[in-house]
């Protein structure tokens, strides 16, 4: 008899598998999570710049920034408007809204 050909190994395998795929989905669900909490505002900026999105900025002194994401430099983000680019420090940045 061949024991690769027991009728157990089948049901064992689809189990194993099954119970592989689980802990495969866990896995990617945490590590998902976990860059999502280490992700930056300045990252969040980048995402916005590869997607060509546009962002609204709120100021610390309540001005209100509107443009697509052109840049982001490591203290700064360039937004562009029409009326050509603007440059808003990330210290100067307290909220965010991308359209």
């Amino acid at each position: 008899m061949d024991p690769f050909s027991h009728p157990d190994l089948k049901q064992l395998g689809r189990t194993l598998r099954v119970r592989l795929d689980e802990t495969l989905d866990a896995e990617q669900s945490a590590a998902l999570s976990a860059a999502l909490r280490r992700r930056t505002f300045r990252d969040r900026l980048i995402e916005s710049e590869d997607r060509g999105e546009a962002v609204v900025l709120g100021g610390t002194d309540g001005h209100v920034y509107r443009g697509i994401v052109a840049a982001v430099g490591v203290d700064h983000v360039v937004l562009s408007e029409s009326g050509g680019d603007i440059f808003v420090a990330l210290a100067h940045v307290v909220s965010m809204e991308s359209r």
